[in-house]
C-alpha cells in the first residue's frame, strides 16, 4: 500500500488500511530507536537455516498469541500456517524476512493522502506496535489508529469479528 501510493500518487484510492503492518520501518537504527535490533533478525535467519520447520512451529505460536494461558486460535490453524510457510523455498523465506526487517517506508508516509485506518495489537511480538502502528499513525496525516489491547500480530484470525466490524465501519465513513 505504501509503495503503491508513493509510486502512483494514490490514483484510484479513496481509503487505506494497514493491519498489523510493518510500515514505516522495522529495523532499529540511530534515527529509528523504537525498531528491532538487527541481532533479532540475524537469529531468525540462523534458526530458519538450521531447522525451518521448528522455527515456524514456534513463530506461529507467537504470531497468533498462543501460550499456556491464552489460545486465541486453534492448534490446527497454527499447524496450517506452518505448513503453508514450509511450501516456500528457503531462499524465498530468507528474502522475505530480509525485506520485512529492512525496507524503510518512512519516505512513503507522505503519499498517504487519503483517510487511513491503522489497526495493530498491543501484544504483537512479530511487529511491535511502537515501531509500526503508532509510528505510522504519527507519520500519516489522516490516520486513525485503533489499538487492540492484548492482540497478537495474527489478529485477522484471533480478533476476526472485531476486525471485520472495524473495517466495515471505516469503509462506510467514505
Amino acid at each position: 500500500m505504501a509503495r503503491y501510493l508513493s509510486r502512483h500518487g494514490g490514483k484510484s484510492i479513496a481509503q487505506a488500511a494497514l493491519i498489523s503492518s510493518i510500515v514505516p520501518f522495522m529495523l532499529k537504527t540511530d534515527d529509528n530507536p523504537n525498531g528491532t535490533d538487527q541481532s533479532v533478525f540475524d537469529q531468525m535467519t540462523a534458526k530458519m537455516k538450521e531447522d525451518r520447520a521448528k522455527f515456524f512451529a514456534s513463530f506461529f505460536k507467537d504470531f497468533y498469541g498462543a501460550g499456556f494461558i491464552s489460545q486465541p486460535v486453534s492448534d490446527e490453524l497454527i499447524e496450517w500456517s506452518r505448513s503453508v510457510a514450509m511450501q516456500a523455498s528457503l531462499k524465498a523465506t530468507l528474502e522475505c524476512a530480509k525485506a520485512f526487517s529492512s525496507t524503510d517506508f518512512r519516505p512513503d508516509l507522505a503519499a498517504f493522502t487519503v483517510p487511513t485506518l491503522i489497526i495493530h495489537g498491543t501484544a504483537d511480538k512479530t511487529v511491535p506496535i511502537d515501531a509500526a502502528g503508532r509510528a505510522a499513525a504519527e507519520g500519516i496525516a489522516q490516520a486513525k489508529l485503533i489499538e487492540y489491547d492484548g492482540a497478537p500480530h495474527g489478529l485477522l484470525a484471533s480478533h476476526k469479528e472485531r476486525l471485520t466490524a472495524d473495517l466495515l465501519d471505516f469503509l462506510r465513513q467514505k
